[in-house]
């Protein structure tokens, strides 16, 4: 359920070290968003590595109806004031400007459920599209203002991204993988993740938030280096 992500342009010269990313996040979480695209800045720093990233899943608030809630409604139950909303979103959108998302918080009505999204992401894994899916799960919800609890957007999302839409839909319709994806939340919460986006590198280290890429790149080369010395049984450099 692995994708393995390359920057553009760079040739292979010789086998290159693997390094894995799972990063656990939620579809609603603007900064989860802001997160996917830093640590393709950050992936692209890397061509010496062969980096994969898998994702996984987190919900912000489990206690979201199936059908959703109204966006209005459930925002000033949870931050308050309008003008606390409006403070919040500017300071959002304002960071995901420099990224090349362009927020639209204006747009979403409906504050959903994420579980049947997680469902679709974990099957997009096994199809080869997890990034894919996950990017446009994120477009759609962030940028269009779509409803990713409604299956059938899920299924129309899944079909543009190469999935079979029909059998996406028929999947959605039944409970399956639903216990899967409960379990995937419950766990990243035993392992201590309390805010999302987090990226677990190569199972070794957690890094919390929507890092700057230059962060992730030295995180990253730091303990690509430690597992080669281990692998090589070489010593540190210098």
């Amino acid at each position: 359920m692995t994708q393995e992500t390359s920057p553009a342009g760079v040739a292979a010269s010789g086998p290159r070290q693997s390094f894995h990313i799972d990063v656990v996040s939620d579809v609603v979480c603007p900064w989860c968003f802001i997160g996917k695209k830093r640590l393709e800045k950050a992936i692209a720093q890397l061509p010496e590595l062969r980096v994969t990233v898998g994702w996984h899943p987190y919900q912000l608030d489990p206690n979201v109806p199936a059908g959703g809630i109204d966006r209005r409604e459930y925002m000033e139950r949870k931050f308050g004031s309008r003008e606390k909303i409006a403070g919040i979103h500017e300071r959002i959108a304002a960071e995901g400007a420099k990224e090349g998302i362009a927020f639209r918080f204006d747009q979403i009505k409906r504050s959903p459920n994420t579980l049947d999204a997680h469902r679709l992401i974990g099957w997009a894994g096994a199809a080869g599209v997890q990034d894919a899916v996950v990017e446009a799960l994120f477009h759609a919800f962030f940028m269009e203002g779509r409803d990713v609890g409604d299956r059938a957007v899920l299924a129309e999302i899944a079909g543009a991204c190469g999935m079979d839409a029909g059998a996406v839909a028929a999947q959605l319709a039944t409970e399956a993988d639903m216990d899967v994806a409960r379990q995937s939340v419950a766990q990243a919460r035993e392992m201590g993740v309390t805010g999302v986006p987090c990226f677990i590198l190569a199972d070794r280290l957690a890094l919390p938030g929507a890092q700057d890429p230059d962060v992730i790149v030295r995180y990253v080369q730091r303990l690509a280096q430690k597992m080669l010395e281990e692998a090589t049984g070489a010593g540190p450099a210098g």
